[in-house]
């Protein structure tokens, strides 16, 4: 017996769930990548000699940058949501996998492959809107004249989603996938991919709110990525996950209306 059957037979064994594996280490490398500074800046040298945690500064940089800057923010949001996203999605992907057993494994690999690239795809594609804002709304400007009007409404938007139904409407697909994938089936590459934007649009639905109050306090603050990353993902798989949204809900209402007070008188 050869040494990767050996190592195959280990595996089969021990039911080592490598679809989980992959997405962790694919999730790490995405982490490192952004503490890191691996990726190029919008910006480029520039951008390395600015506070790029600051709000707005990197959607600023990639809007005065072109199509390149444009690109490159696009690149670095994309690695952004794979770090915060996929430790999360992890449930959803060992599922899908588990749909296609008898499946050869070349055919296997192949949907697998497309369903987790297209889910990345969609959170990349959501950078867009940031850019948008940005271009209609400068942050970084509105940010330094009136900040605590920014954040305090910014907190009471997030508030408001996060008790609104459509909130839990989406947050019941993201925490029970099964169900999903059981009524929204589809055969072959084609159909990995049309399930998996049908499920990203789901779970960009449940968390817009809250990258949207990211992008307010900084889309490269590190501390709050962290933060943000562990509350939608106890949001998705605890078993008091919907409790918590609503308790973040309640504590982002009641700090949002104490900022914006303070801020007005």
């Amino acid at each position: 017996m050869g040494i990767q059957d050996s190592f195959r037979d280990r595996i089969t064994r021990r039911r080592l769930p490598i679809v989980a594996l992959v997405t962790y280490t694919i999730a790490l490398l995405a982490w490192a990548a952004v503490v890191g500074r691996w990726l190029p800046m919008p910006g480029g040298e520039m951008a390395m000699q600015m506070q790029m945690s600051d709000p707005g500064v990197p959607e600023a940089m990639a809007l005065s940058n072109g199509i390149t800057g444009i690109g490159l923010y696009l690149v670095m949001w994309g690695v952004m949501m794979i770090a915060m996203m996929y430790p999360s999605s992890v449930p959803l992907f060992r599922l899908y996998s588990k749909t296609l057993e008898g499946t050869t494994p070349t055919g296997k690999a192949a949907r697998v492959g497309a369903f987790i690239g297209t889910y990345a795809l969609v959170w990349t594609l959501t950078g867009v809107v940031p850019l948008v804002v940005n271009t209609l709304v400068p942050i970084a400007t509105l940010a330094n004249a009136h900040g605590g009007l920014l954040i305090g409404g910014t907190l009471l938007l997030l508030s408001g989603y996060q008790l609104s139904p459509y909130k839990y409407r989406c947050l019941r697909y993201c925490r029970s996938p099964l169900g999903f994938l059981m009524s929204h089936h589809q055969p072959g590459v084609r159909g990995a991919v049309r399930m998996s934007w049908q499920f990203a649009v789901f779970c960009v639905g449940c968390c817009w709110a809250l990258f949207a109050f990211m992008l307010i306090v900084g889309s490269m603050n590190i501390v709050w990525m962290a933060l943000i990353a562990v509350v939608l993902s106890l949001e998705r798989t605890v078993a008091w996950g919907e409790q918590l949204a609503r308790a973040v809900g309640v504590l982002a209402g009641i700090t949002g209306i104490t900022i914006v007070v303070i801020s007005i008188v």
